[in-house]
């Protein structure tokens, strides 16, 4: 997921904070629908791992 796709500078926080909301639930909804063609569940996203490398995880 590219930042520079989903904001840009003229966007105010609010636009900035829903609109990473909503590709983070649309990733998520990709992840679910996957996940289920395989029979399996998916695990919910942690906007924590995209904080830390994955060495921390």
């Amino acid at each position: 997921m590219n930042a520079s796709q989903i904001i840009n500078d003229e966007m105010s926080l609010e636009e900035k904070l829903a609109a990473i909301d909503q590709a983070m639930a649309n990733a998520q909804a990709v992840a679910n629908d996957e996940a289920a063609s395989r029979g399996q569940v998916a695990a919910p996203l942690d906007p924590g791992d995209l904080t830390m490398c994955e060495g921390c995880q």
